[in-house]
């Protein structure tokens, strides 16, 4: 893997009062080029199998909305792994807002297709104490897309700062009321990344997906991480075999929440978004 040398990112972007600054202010943070092309084409097709397979199982791909789906997704199932969890700014975001304890504990895969509608706007899960009461980011997570994002293709849209609107009265304290979706239209900013790209969020920060008027689908890797005691490894199944841990860094295995074993089950996906199904048309 090449990673890019880009000076306008080498050392503003890497600086923890920056990061915590996008994170806690607007909810959402990127790094530009921050893999070469080629890297990303090796991911994408791996995607494209593991699609493939996870549509021919029951249960292997889960609804995110019409024509859209998320698929959870073995570490070891894919090319560059290591390379993504261990890049300099993956780690810098996730010691400065989640500390140097940080646990990955999801990845896997959403795939917008032609014909997907707007999803409801949204938050990924119900906002926990830690951010409730302590104002506290407690998990991130980190998005990167596997073609050029274009306008017509869907693009993920977010409204910055809303990580911390108050979700009490919203339907299983995820989805906003409709008349609520004004305000997150003036504040939404249209995310169109190109490969080699990758970003971070609180999965707090209100967003949706948006039209695929395209004919193309839309991958984006996603990887899951939490500060100690977040427990969104609860709604996941991270495993990696014991041939495969053997291989990795040792620094990075103390940031792994994951079950080792000697042969990789199929996955049971333990975080279903119902509420996503009532997109509109």
């Amino acid at each position: 893997m090449k990673i890019t040398k880009n000076s306008e990112f080498s050392t503003v972007q890497y600086e923890t009062a920056n990061i915590q600054g996008a994170l806690y202010g607007p909810g959402i943070s990127g790094l530009k080029g921050a893999f070469d092309r080629k890297w990303v084409e090796e991911l994408g097709k791996d995607i494209d199998v593991l699609y493939k397979d996870a549509l021919q199982r029951p249960g292997g791909a889960v609804g995110r909305g019409t024509k859209r789906h998320y698929v959870e997704i073995h570490p070891e199932n894919i090319r560059g792994f290591v390379e993504l969890v261990t890049h300099p700014w993956v780690k810098a975001v996730c010691e400065a807002v989640l500390g140097p304890e940080y646990k990955f504990v999801e990845i896997g895969f959403d795939v917008p297709n032609p014909g997907a509608v707007n999803q409801p706007w949204h938050r990924d899960f119900p906002a926990p104490e830690d951010t409730v009461k302590g104002r506290r980011i407690n998990s991130l997570a980190f998005n990167l897309t596997t073609v050029d994002v274009e306008e017509d293709m869907g693009p993920f849209e977010i409204a910055p700062g809303t990580q911390w609107d108050d979700g009490t009265e919203f339907e299983h304290e995820m989805f906003p009321k409709k008349e609520l979706y004004s305000r997150y239209e003036s504040k939404a900013e249209q995310k169109m990344p190109k490969m080699g790209d990758i970003s971070v969020r609180s999965a707090l920060t209100i967003h949706r997906g948006t039209k695929n008027h395209s004919n193309k689908s839309r991958p984006v890797l996603v990887l899951g991480v939490d500060a100690p005691g977040a427990n969104n490894h609860e709604r996941h199944d991270l495993q990696i075999t014991k041939k495969f841990y053997n291989t990795l860094p040792e620094d990075l295995k103390s940031h792994l929440m994951c079950r080792i074993v000697d042969e990789l089950e199929v996955i049971v996906q333990g975080h279903t978004i119902e509420g996503l199904m009532m997109g509109d048309a």
